[in-house]
């Protein structure tokens, strides 16, 4: 018998058996639906989230104290106080491969205005800052140097604030609000951008002149962190080279001492988050592919339930010339075309349901090399689990097999 009429013979016997089939199917296109939906959450889930850090600028550089060693007791990095004016001031005059450069003293609190008040975080900035932070002043103006060497008691709100202090059709411009009781002049609002990917509302925040923070508010004269922009994405690690040498200079640091802060890159920080994000969808992954082995011993079950009650008519076929490979590959194709067919249903169910979960806020992008491997998975899973009960039907004796009732 040539292979074709071997696969209609197959596809015959499969049609024969529909609910057999179908429910046989069920367990490939659930595991293969669940699969491909795994695999689309990770993987949107990390574009979502290198997207969001992308538009922070690939080239931003975080300068933060670095926790150290005092007494045999490791220090909380937030209550150091290593990074000091002087430190900002060297940075700014030797730089050469950072743009920008803003220092961050940041502070939380409640917000009052008239009746209404939020709790909102407050973060004292030079004038750099919304550039190297991709911030858009959407109403009013920013504060100027002449206000940072005044500590001017002015700032700018995000929409959040704007929305909880304010309400609707009120322009906060020019309005005064209280923040840890000290007033402050709103003199612009920025533009909004939403939740991040850490469920964060990146609106709901106040920034003002860094001068202004560190001395009528937080009282210090150390800054929380410093933030910078490489000249370009590809000069981050030669610009990291040179803050360090700046700082360990201006610290007066010995060569064997471990430096007393911390600097990251953004590339760094879309790497490490991409690692994390591929871990977790590695394990959801492999949770999902379970169903499939579970599917897969279904197909066996089936499959073996059909040799037996298709005794006979193995018998006869096996009478009439056909041999043990013919009779093997026959059962072959049938799990194969089970477990194929499932798979294409699964990855249709999956791809449908995947391109709905955006509505539900939840990100989702399923990368096409899914799709080739759920083919490839579901024709070794029909090749695997129909083997023994093909091998079982190859190896029926021919008389026995036509006297079986």
């Amino acid at each position: 018998m040539n292979l074709l009429n071997l696969f209609k013979v197959s596809l015959k016997a499969v049609a024969n058996n529909k609910m057999r089939s179908f429910l046989s199917m069920l367990g490939i296109i659930i595991g293969v639906a669940a699969v491909i939906i795994m695999m689309a959450i990770g993987q949107g889930s990390k574009e979502s989230i290198r997207q969001e850090l992308s538009s922070m600028g690939t080239n931003l550089l975080t300068i933060r104290p670095g926790a150290d060693m005092r007494g045999g007791v490791r220090q909380d990095p937030s209550a150091m106080q290593t990074l000091k004016m002087a430190d900002y001031e060297r940075i700014v005059r030797e730089k050469r491969f950072v743009t920008k450069v803003s220092p961050e003293v940041t502070s939380s609190g409640q917000v009052i205005y008239g009746n209404n008040n939020t709790t909102s975080s407050m973060y004292g900035e030079s004038v750099e800052y919304l550039d190297i932070r991709q911030w858009v002043v959407d109403e009013g103006e920013c504060f100027t140097d002449e206000d940072i060497n005044k500590a001017a008691k002015v700032c700018l709100i995000g929409a959040t604030v704007v929305k909880e202090l304010f309400g609707e059709n009120i322009d906060p411009i020019g309005k005064t609000i209280r923040f840890k009781s000290i007033p402050m002049r709103v003199i612009g609002v920025l533009k909004g951008k939403g939740y991040n990917s850490w469920g964060m509302d990146q609106d709901n925040v106040i920034i003002a002149p860094y001068t202004t923070v560190m001395k009528r508010i937080a009282a210090q004269t150390w800054f929380s962190s410093i933030v910078c922009s490489a000249v370009t994405e590809e000069l981050s690690d030669a610009a990291i080279e040179e803050l360090t040498q700046i700082l360990r200079d201006n610290h007066k640091l010995k060569e064997e001492a471990a430096d007393d802060f911390t600097i990251r890159s953004q590339a760094e920080m879309m790497e490490t988050m991409s690692s994390t994000m591929d871990t977790v969808t590695v394990i959801l992954v492999v949770a999902a592919a379970f169903s499939l082995l579970v599917a897969g011993i279904g197909i066996m079950n089936i499959m073996l339930v059909s040799v037996t009650e298709r005794t006979k008519e193995i018998g006869l076929r096996m009478a009439v010339g056909a041999t043990g490979p013919v009779i093997s590959l026959q059962f072959l194709i049938e799990s194969v075309v089970i477990s194929l067919t499932g798979g294409i249903l699964g990855v249709i169910l999956g791809w449908v349901v995947s391109s709905f979960l955006p509505s539900f806020g939840m990100p989702s992008s399923v990368p096409a090399w899914s799709v080739y491997v759920s083919f490839l998975v579901c024709v070794f899973l029909g090749v695997l689990f129909g083997y023994i009960p093909a091998q079982k039907a190859a190896n029926m004796d021919p008389i026995e097999a036509i006297r079986h009732e």
